[in-house]
């Protein structure tokens, strides 16, 4: 993303809580020039647990309780670094991040929330299923009560843990079973002799009364021995059996928060009214895992919630100038407690207060917090046409679009011949192809040496992503001739920022590429880096092969094309820059372009009669380079075309990326094909990263595909070489 401004400080929020999702979306309506944001969490989504026992009861969707903070940080305009924080070196100023590179802060913040003791229960981490993380909760609970419904597993629940939050979800449990017409049986387990000790006397005993309405049976004074494949083991003898074990006891916090170096109360960090940790200034927490000194309050998200405006504006004042306000939470608050159906009870003052008119009050201001993050306010970024502007720039400018990123910011196909059109065949005879091809080939000793270069600009925040996507993209010219990475160049140009910013940056992205590249045999040996408006980044790589590299031409009538990656990555990520495509989807298609190709192509180029890596101009595009060079023509099968997780629904809402328009002028090689048919117009998508693409003898593409799922790829036969003239039929 460009900044006008050139970048001075950076602040880090780890976690994506309540309080950092409503920081980030202040932060998006007024943002601080000059500032980095950057937001860590494991996922792309945040759910918000007030909605939870309803999802459990069936009354919502996941999707109605889940942030999306992908669209969140594009809104806010930060980078989400998607990785599991595993602890901070205060010294260096260090967010360590599992299995990548840290992250440099000047100021961070704390919002993890909290986890369970439970999985030091014996057997409750393989046969148990904790309530936090919710999104894994979520998935283990769908699943059993899909199970359940149709009779592939026992119906009969256990819940751990006979607090607020246990009771709720045991009798959601009750109500989404029973809606389902399954006689399930629900109990729930108390090591206490009281179960509700936390709330007034009067909820507690409408909350009773609503277990014994539902079937739910409830045990005080019994401990859980261990948790088995089947149910639970007591302790002094006895069992439970179960279909599903679900745990509600035991909130602790993160263990790695105790490596910090932080003040501690049971494990919890120390704050003060000013949300800043009382041994390190520069370090905020807030949430479940904060613990206020001067006002300690049980674990509940309302307190998150009131924090965030106190925190938002004491970042603020850190980073650009001014004095902090102290935080003073409420003394009591109104807890709404679900009971299955739709009706709630109330805590208050010890009152009983219960109805349906108390869930219709729960879901308005439930819905109300969450419209906040699934209604962003729409932000203006069109660039204005400059007064006495040239002819032509009003229209360039006339679909307002913000530019792609990756290989979607490449000129068309057409510009590209018309360009190297007059480019010199090689004047050496050790220069045995030049452009044309994937890449030049050089003759070296007995074999050959393969060279090529890829560049494009970000398309996403993520540094060391970005560097892993840029790798295995550079990559993809070498697999596809059959070669063997050997060492590559970097160029790149990083934006304006402070030298620490820059020497971190450079860091997160040498440590990703040289992974990446030594993953895959190869060394990361130097390379060039500038300083210019906008991060952009590209590789130059060799590669070796013991003989003749494949090339595009070979391909033969009969042949099967294989395709080793779906597509669709330029329509998601146009999607993610307009803040339409989901979060989910965006995460899996980064993990897929990060994906290399290595071991596929080590199974296709000694089966193959012509190779090529689908990058910019599309599968069209890069399919008619080999029809081309070979002389033959393709049939290809749209629906066996695959696609990446949400390409689909967004061509068929009209997503295109900005490179589209000018890869459609190879619909003239596509006879009868429509560009405004969804799938059609995801073969024209340009692709970062993209799969490798192989015309294979027919009669062994099934020994092919066997041999590739075998190494994980996900490789799919999509059509058939033909006689030619050199153009791709659709069927």
């Amino acid at each position: 993303m460009q900044s006008p401004t050139p970048l001075t400080r950076d602040l880090v929020l780890i976690g994506g809580g309540h309080a950092h999702a409503l920081v980030a979306r202040m932060w998006g309506m007024r943002p601080v020039p000059g500032v980095r944001l950057t937001l860590i969490n494991p996922g792309p989504t945040a759910p918000y647990s007030g909605m939870l026992p309803g999802m459990i009861a069936g009354h919502y969707q996941r999707s109605d309780l889940e942030i999306d903070l992908v669209k969140l940080a594009r809104f806010a305009g930060a980078r989400l670094v998607l990785g599991r924080a595993v602890g901070i070196d205060r010294e260096a100023r260090l967010v360590q991040i599992e299995g990548r590179a840290p992250v440099f802060y000047d100021v961070a913040s704390i919002d993890v929330g909290i986890t369970t003791d439970l999985p030091a229960l014996p057997g409750f981490a393989e046969h148990g299923v904790p309530a936090k993380p919710l999104d894994i909760y979520a998935e283990r609970w769908a699943a059993y009560a899909a199970a359940a419904a149709k009779g592939r597993a026992a119906p009969r629940v256990l819940v751990i843990g006979a607090g607020v939050a246990g009771v709720e979800l045991a009798l959601a449990s009750a109500h989404r079973l029973k809606s389902a017409g399954v006689a399930a049986e629900v109990t729930l387990l108390e090591a206490a002799d009281t179960p509700l000790r936390d709330i007034g006397a009067g909820a507690r005993r409408a909350l009773l009364a609503q277990l014994d309405r539902h079937g739910v049976a409830l045990r005080t004074g019994v401990r859980v021995a261990r948790v088995t494949a089947g149910g639970v083991v007591l302790e002094g003898g006895g069992a439970l059996p179960g279909g599903i074990v679900l745990g509600v006891a035991g909130a602790r916090p993160h263990d790695w928060l105790a490596g910090t170096g932080l003040q501690l109360t049971d494990g919890f960090i120390d704050v003060g009214p000013d949300l800043r940790s009382l041994t390190d200034p520069l370090i905020y927490a807030v949430g479940d895992c904060a613990h206020l000194t001067h006002a300690p309050r049980p674990k509940a998200g309302v307190f998150a919630v009131r924090e965030a405006p106190i925190l938002a504006h004491n970042l603020r004042a850190d980073l650009a100038g001014g004095r902090r306000r102290g935080y003073r939470p409420q003394r009591d608050y109104l807890k709404l407690i679900s009971t299955g159906g739709k009706h709630a009870v109330a805590d208050k003052l010890g009152l009983r207060l219960e109805g349906d008119w108390m869930w219709r009050w729960k879901n308005h201001i439930d819905r109300k917090f969450m419209r906040m993050f699934h209604e962003l306010p729409e932000m203006e970024s069109a660039q204005p046409i400059p007064a006495g502007a040239a002819i032509g720039v009003a229209e360039a400018l006339a679909d307002r679009q913000m530019p792609c990123g990756g290989c979607a910011a490449k000129p068309g196909p057409e510009v590209l011949r018309a360009g190297l059109a007059g480019l010199a065949a090689p004047a050496r005879d050790d220069v045995l192809r030049g452009a044309g091809d994937d890449a030049a080939v050089l003759r070296h000793g007995a074999g050959c040496q393969v060279l090529t270069s890829d560049h494009f600009r970000a398309f996403t925040e993520d540094h060391y992503m970005l560097a892993r996507i840029a790798a295995v993209h550079a990559m993809g010219d070498i697999w596809a001739m059959g070669a063997t990475p050997q060492a590559a160049l970097a160029t790149l140009i990083l934006p304006k920022m402070r030298d620490r910013m820059q020497a971190h940056t450079l860091r997160e992205i040498m440590a990703a590429a040289t992974e990446t590249f030594r993953a895959a045999g190869a060394d990361l040996v130097g390379g060039h880096t500038s300083v210019g408006p906008e991060l952009t980044l590209g590789f130059s790589v060799t590669g070796l092969h013991p003989g003749t590299p494949l090339g595009l031409e070979g391909a033969r009538p009969g042949d099967a094309l294989i395709l080793t990656k779906p597509i669709g990555s330029g329509t998601i990520f146009a999607a993610e820059m307009q803040g339409r495509a989901e979060g989910a989807d965006v995460a899996a298609a980064l993990d897929l372009m990060a994906t290399p190709q290595g071991g596929a192509a080590a199974v296709l180029a000694p089966a193959a009669h012509a190779m090529t890596d689908v990058t910019g101009y599309g599968l069209a595009g890069h399919l008619l380079t080999i029809l081309r060079a070979s002389g033959v023509g393709a049939e290809l099968s749209l629906e066996d075309v695959p696609l990446m997780q949400g390409a689909l629904a967004l061509a068929e809402s009209g997503v295109r990326s900005t490179l589209f328009p000018k890869n459609a002028a190879l619909l003239s090689e596509m006879p009868g094909a429509d560009a405004g048919e969804a799938r059609v117009a995801l073969l024209l998508d340009p692709q970062t990263a993209g799969g490798l693409l192989a015309a294979v003898p027919g009669a062994r593409a099934g020994e092919v595909l066997t041999a590739l799922r075998a190494e994980g790829c996900p490789a799919t036969r999509i059509g058939t070489i033909t006689d030619g003239p050199a153009m791709i039929t659709l069927r």
